[in-house]
C-alpha cells in the first residue's frame, strides 16, 4: 500500500491530473462561497499537500517546473495588465504616487521586522513584501466605467515602480543573504539591470511588433512567440543574477503595447489563468503547513497583526500624502488606498523565492498568506465602494462644453437610423427562433431597416459527407422559417447561408460582409461553468463583433412585453448608448423605460437629484422615434445595498431588462461576483444583453 502511495506521488502523470482537477472543480466552489478563486485554490493546495491528503508534494519535479512556470507567468500576466497609455498620460503622478505608496511601507516594514528581532536583510525585505500590490479590483474598475479617472490612472501607474521596485530589492537581499553581495558589485548589478531592462522593454517591443507584421493573422505562431518572449526574459534575468520574476514583469510591459487588446492577447491570458497560475497557487498551499500556520497565529499574533495592519496604515498614509500634493477627492484618495492594497502577484512570488532561500522564516511566510487572504478581499470591497462614487472626465465637462460633443453623436446617431438599421440575425434553436424574428422585425420596421437571417451549418469533415448535407438541409429549412416569419412584417428579408467551422467568429464575419448595424441573437447561459471556462459563442460574439451586439433572453413574447427596464450604479461616458437602445427597443415594442439608477446609500437629497438630472440630459427622445409613439420615460434614483436582488424585486414577468453586454463578458476572475450575472441566473422576466460598437459610430472621449 505504501509503494501505491509513493507511485501516486512520484508519478508527474498523476500529479499533472490531481493540479488538473482542482483548477477545474475549486474556483467555481469557492466563487459560490463568495470568495476569490485563487483563496480556493490555496486550500487545495493545503488540503492535497503534505499536510492534508498528502496527494501531493512540493519538492517533486513535475510540481516545482509547473508551479515556476506559473509564478513567472503570474508576473509576466501582471506587467500585461498595465495600461502603458494611461501611465505615459499621468507618468508624473504616478512616479509621485509610486514612490510615496512604495517607500512608507517599505520603511514600515523594514521598522517591524527590526522589532522583532529578523536583521536588516530580513527586515527590509519584509518591507518590499509589502511595497508593491497588485490591481486585483481593476476588473471591477472597468466595470464602473471610470478606468479614466485620474486617481485610477495614477495607481495603475504606480504599479510599475513599486513592482519592480519590490523585485529589484529582492534580488539585493538575495543576493546578500547568498554571500553575493559587495558594494563594488551594486553599480555593476544596476548596470547590467540596466542594460537588459531597455534590451527587453525595447528590443521585444520592436522586435514583436516587426513579428507581429509580418506574420499578419497566424494567431499560433503569435502566440508561440509571446510566450518564448516570457521565458527568454525569465532565464536572461536569471544569468544577470536576478530573480526570473523581474524579467516575467519586465516581458509583459515590453509586449504590452505589441498585443494590445487582440485574440492572441486573450489566448495567452487565457492560457495563463486556466493552466498555468492555478498551478502556482496551489503550489503554493503545499508549502503550507497546516500545524506551523495555527501554531503562527496562536504563538506570534502580533506579528501577523503587525504585518497585516502595518500594510493597510502604511498604504492609507502614503494615498492620503498624494491627497495633499495633488488635492484629490477622499472618493479617489480611498480608491487608490483600496486598488493598491491587494498583495497578490509581487508578493507571494517574492515571498516565495525569500522562504526557498531562508531569507523569511515560515512564520513571516504564513502571516504572508494571512495578509494575501486580507488584502484580496477587503481591496476589492473598499473598491466597490467607493470607486462606484468616482467622475470620469466626461462627467466633469459642464453642459455648455458637452453640448457640442451631444451634438455631433447625435448627427452620427441619424446618419446611421437614416440609412436602415440592418439586423443580422443568427437562428438556430427552433425554440426561441419565433420570438427572435419577431422582435427583430420589429426593430428593422421601426427603423426602416432589413432582416438578414443567418443560418451556419458546420461540415463535419468534407463538404461531401452525407451527415454535412443532412445538417446544410435543416440550416436551409430554418432559414425559409425565418422568412416566413418575417414577411408578416412586411420588411425586407434577406436570408444568408454560410458553411463555417466557427459559428461565433461566422456570425462576426457575416456581419462584417454584408455591413450590418446590429448583430440581434438567442441567449446561451454564459454564467454556467462550461462557459466560464471554455467560452460561449455568445462571449465570443461580444467580444469580436464588429457592430453592435444585442443577446436577448425572451421569456415573454415580444407583443406582451410593456416596460422596458435598465438598471445602473455609474454614470458612465457612453451609458446614453445602453439608454438610447432601450427607447429604441421600446418604442418597437410600443412599451415604457424605466431607469433604475444605483447609488450610494450616503447619497443625500440633492445629490439623488443631481444624478437624476445627468441621466435626463441622456435620455433626451431621438426625432427617429417618431415613426411611432414616445415612449414613457421614468428614471428612478435608489439608494443601493443590495442590487441584484432590488432590480429582482421591482420586475415583473412582462419587462425586459436591459444589462450592458460588456460587464458581463466571462473568464475574468474576478474577486466578487457581479450583480448582472445574479440578474441573468435569476431573472423571472425577459433579459438582453446590449453591447455598443458601430450602432452608435462615435466614441466621446475625454
Amino acid at each position: 500500500m505504501e509503494s501505491f502511495s509513493n507511485w501516486l506521488i512520484e508519478n508527474p502523470i498523476v500529479s499533472f491530473t490531481i493540479l488538473l482537477l482542482a483548477s477545474l472543480i475549486v474556483p467555481p466552489l469557492a466563487e459560490r462561497l463568495r470568495l476569490p478563486g485563487l483563496v480556493g485554490l490555496l486550500l487545495a493546495g493545503t488540503l492535497l499537500g503534505p499536510s492534508g491528503l498528502q496527494l501531493l508534494k512540493p519538492d517533486t519535479e513535475t510540481v516545482k517546473l509547473l508551479s515556476d512556470i506559473g509564478k513567472v507567468y503570474l508576473m509576466f500576466v501582471a506587467g500585461l495588465e498595465i495600461d502603458m497609455t494611461a501611465f505615459r498620460r499621468t507618468r508624473n503622478r504616478s512616479l509621485t504616487f509610486g514612490m510615496t505608496t512604495f517607500a512608507v511601507p517599505l520603511i514600515t516594514g523594514t521598522i517591524l521586522g527590526l522589532q522583532f528581532d529578523m536583521g536588516w536583510n530580513s527586515s527590509i525585505l519584509i518591507g518590499s513584501l509589502l511595497a508593491s500590490h497588485t490591481l486585483l479590483a481593476y476588473p471591477l474598475i472597468q466595470r464602473l466605467g471610470v478606468v479614466r479617472n485620474e486617481g485610477v490612472t495614477v495607481t495603475v501607474g504606480a504599479t510599475i515602480f513599486t513592482d519592480i521596485g519590490a523585485l529589484l530589492v529582492l534580488a539585493i537581499c538575495i543576493s546578500i543573504h547568498q554571500g553575493e553581495f559587495t558594494w563594488f558589485s551594486l553599480p555593476l548589478q544596476l548596470l547590467a539591470l540596466a542594460i537588459y531592462s531597455t534590451l527587453v522593454l525595447w528590443g521585444l517591443d520592436r522586435l514583436g511588433k516587426e513579428y507581429f507584421r509580418r506574420t499578419g493573422n497566424d494567431e499560433g505562431n503569435q502566440f508561440l512567440f509571446i510566450l518564448l518572449a516570457l521565458f527568454v526574459s525569465s532565464v536572461g534575468a536569471q544569468v544577470i543574477h536576478i530573480e526570473n520574476i523581474v524579467g516575467a514583469f519586465l516581458a509583459g510591459l515590453a509586449v504590452n503595447d505589441v498585443l494590445g487588446r487582440g485574440a492572441v492577447k486573450e489566448k495567452v491570458e487565457f492560457v495563463g489563468g486556466v493552466l498555468f497560475i492555478p498551478f502556482f497557487f496551489i503550489g503554493m498551499g503545499l508549502l503550507i503547513d497546516i500545524p506551523t500556520f495555527f501554531q503562527t497565529l496562536v504563538q506570534s499574533p502580533l506579528l501577523v497583526m503587525a504585518i497585516v495592519s502595518g500594510l493597510i496604515l502604511s498604504k492609507f498614509i502614503a494615498a492620503w500624502c498624494v491627497k495633499l500634493i495633488y488635492h484629490y477627492s477622499w472618493p479617489e484618495t480611498l480608491t487608490m488606498w483600496s486598488l493598491s492594497l491587494p498583495q497578490v502577484a509581487a508578493t507571494l512570488a517574492a515571498a516565495l523565492v525569500g522562504y526557498q532561500a531562508g531569507l523569511l522564516s515560515e512564520a513571516v511566510f504564513n502571516s504572508v498568506i494571512v495578509l494575501m487572504l486580507v488584502t484580496s478581499t477587503l481591496g476589492p470591497v473598499i473598491t466597490r465602494h467607493y470607486a462606484s462614487q468616482l467622475s470620469t472626465p466626461d462627467d466633469d465637462l459642464p453642459l455648455s462644453a458637452s453640448e457640442p460633443l451631444l451634438q455631433s453623436h447625435q448627427e452620427a446617431l441619424e446618419e446611421t437610423i437614416s440609412s436602415g438599421l440592418n439586423i443580422l440575425l443568427p437562428i438556430r434553436n427552433p425554440v426561441t427562433e419565433p420570438d427572435l424574428v419577431d422582435i427583430a422585425s420589429r426593430l428593422a420596421q421601426q427603423y426602416q431597416g432589413q432582416l438578414l437571417p443567418l443560418a451556419i451549418a458546420q461540415p463535419s469533415h468534407s463538404l461531401n459527407d452525407p451527415e454535412f448535407n443532412t445538417t446544410l438541409e435543416q440550416a436551409r429549412q430554418r432559414l425559409t422559417k425565418a422568412v416566413e416569419m418575417g414577411r408578416e412584417w412586411k420588411v425586407p428579408i434577406r436570408p444568408i447561408l454560410r458553411i463555417d467551422r466557427d459559428i461565433a467568429m461566422g456570425i462576426c464575419h457575416a456581419s462584417q460582409e454584408q455591413n450590418t448595424q446590429m448583430i440581434l441573437m438567442g441567449y446561451g447561459d454564459m454564467v454556467t461553468f462550461q462557459a466560464r471556462l471554455l467560452g460561449s459563442v455568445v462571449d465570443q460574439v461580444l467580444r469580436n463583433s464588429p457592430c453592435a451586439v444585442s443577446v436577448m433572453q425572451l421569456r415573454s413574447a415580444p407583443k406582451d412585453i410593456q416596460r422596458v427596464i435598465v438598471p445602473l450604479w455609474i454614470i458612465q461616458p457612453d451609458i446614453h448608448y445602453q439608454l438610447e437602445f432601450a427607447q429604441y427597443l421600446a418604442a418597437a415594442i410600443q412599451g415604457a423605460v424605466t431607469v433604475l439608477y444605483f447609488c450610494p446609500v450616503s447619497a443625500s437629497e440633492t445629490e439623488q437629484d443631481h444624478y437624476r438630472q445627468q441621466i435626463s440630459q441622456r435620455l433626451e427622445p431621438s426625432p427617429h422615434l417618431s415613426h411611432g409613439p414616445l415612449p414613457d420615460l421614468k428614471i428612478k434614483v435608489l439608494p443601493y445595498k443590495d442590487v441584484s436582488a432590488i432590480v429582482l424585486r421591482m420586475t415583473h414577468p412582462t419587462d425586459i431588462i436591459v444589462l450592458d453586454g460588456k460587464a458581463l463578458i466571462p473568464g475574468r476572475d474576478l474577486p466578487l461576483d457581479h450583480w448582472g450575472t445574479t440578474i441573468l441566473k435569476n431573472a423571472q422576466c425577459s433579459v438582453a444583453l446590449f453591447l455598443s460598437k458601430r450602432l452608435f459610430p462615435l466614441e466621446i472621449s475625454a
